[in-house]
């Protein structure tokens, strides 16, 4: 990509003085005419899928290749854990299909999400499969391309960040720390078929973290089974809610009281939940400090970001934008990191 770093920033310096997603937004199609200028794009004959990892949630953590792929898409195919402010940043004329779950409650059968991004990439649509997260850590991500390797349709992958990875560090609880922990393991309460059988042998190790996604329903049962299998009732552990968002909630507690807590805070998902030692330096490393959103203009931006989602989902959102924000989006800084 010759001379695309000199040709980026000019196009920086004429871009608007804006900021968070319209400063995003902006940036990511003038990425896009820069590659067209230089010959860098090639446009498909036949459809293609873009299967991309939206993150935990903050658009801030979105990678510069998400951000070039969603202004590529002609439809997007997105799930319930994505951020409204992140379809914000979608190309405007791509046609948005909403296909998230909830516990119990399917937009659209796994397999049937699987035959629509088929289905959709042979009538030669690029189609950009959004998912939260990384797509490959307990996303389905892999489950879905091969279907698509099946048919022989072309695909592209692009990670993003693991909600375990965003959620520690937006509440000051690495994962791990030469004190605390030498490892660290992700594992799922949920399964294909309901609740996993987990390897206790596994998770019960010294100087280990244990980071359990999709765990809220069954934290008093998990929290129970640390203890009945030998880990000690005072270890610390931490529920993170709505991690990396503007209505992120941590409860700290033991293997003894965390569920208690949860429930008495109300927390109602998604959710990720730390178990080890390292949990003990979240007082001293928190650094995410929420406040109450600048004004009512910004709730009610967040709220039309949502006008393709389900009501359910709206109101999902209207809560969250109602929550506190982190201080550290102050105006002046807002939209930067995807400039820089």
């Amino acid at each position: 990509m010759k001379h695309l770093s000199l040709l980026t920033a000019r196009k920086q310096e004429e871009l608007p003085a804006s900021t968070g997603v319209l400063a995003a937004r902006r940036a990511a199609e003038a990425l896009l005419e820069l590659e067209r200028e230089c010959g860098e794009t090639v446009e498909p004959s036949v459809g293609e899928v873009y299967l991309v990892g939206a993150g935990p949630g903050d658009p801030d953590l979105l990678t510069i290749r998400a951000l070039r792929l969603m202004q590529k898409a002609d439809v997007v195919v997105y799930d319930r854990l994505v951020d409204p402010a992140i379809l914000d940043l979608i190309r405007g004329d791509a046609e948005r299909i909403y296909v998230g779950k909830r516990r119990s409650d399917h937009a659209l059968p796994q397999e049937e999400i699987s035959k629509l991004l088929a289905r959709l990439a042979s009538e030669g649509k690029r189609v950009l499969r959004l998912k939260g997260g990384d797509p490959f850590i307990f996303g389905r991500g892999g489950e879905e391309i091969e279907t698509l390797a099946e048919r022989g349709i072309p695909f592209q992958v692009c990670p993003g960040i693991t909600a375990a990875a965003g959620c520690s560090a937006y509440s000051g609880i690495p994962l791990t720390h030469r004190d605390h922990a030498h490892a660290c393991i992700f594992v799922t309460a949920q399964g294909k078929n309901g609740a996993v059988d987990l390897d206790w042998n596994v998770l019960l190790q010294p100087r280990q973290t244990v980071a359990i996604y999709m765990g809220l329903t069954h934290l008093g049962e998990l929290m129970r089974e640390f203890i009945a299998r030998g880990a000690d009732p005072e270890s610390p552990a931490a529920v993170v809610d709505n991690g990396t968002r503007r209505g992120q909630r941590v409860v700290t507690g033991t293997l003894t009281t965390l569920a208690a807590k949860a429930r008495e805070a109300g927390l109602r998902g998604p959710t990720v939940i730390i178990v080890g030692s390292v949990v003990s330096l979240r007082d001293k490393l928190n650094w995410f400090s929420p406040e109450l959103p600048d004004t009512a203009d910004d709730l009610d931006a967040g709220v039309r970001g949502t006008a393709a989602m389900p009501d359910i989902e709206k109101e999902r959102v209207r809560a969250a934008l109602q929550s506190p924000v982190p201080r550290r989006r102050a105006r002046s800084r807002r939209g930067e990191c995807f400039l820089a």
